[in-house]
């Protein structure tokens, strides 16, 4: 939707403490799915998304991740 803020992939693997390539394969599979920023492709996560996720999975966030957020 928008103005809903989202963060990289890069990012996005950092606040769950799994790698890039999990969450593409997560993406892939339907576990968890990224939009796509439909100027460049690249994927994006909705921070909500993310922190719901993490706590129903009980995925730890790292703690001195910085997080950048794209438009």
């Amino acid at each position: 939707s928008m103005g809903k803020k989202g963060v990289t992939i890069k990012a996005a693997a950092e606040i769950l403490g799994v790698s890039v390539a999990t969450l593409r394969n997560w993406d892939a599979s339907g576990v968890f799915r990224s939009r796509r920023n439909k100027a460049n492709g690249y994927r994006l996560y909705d921070i909500g998304e993310l922190e719901y996720f993490a706590e129903k999975n009980n995925l730890r966030r790292s703690r001195n991740t910085k997080v950048k957020f794209v438009p």
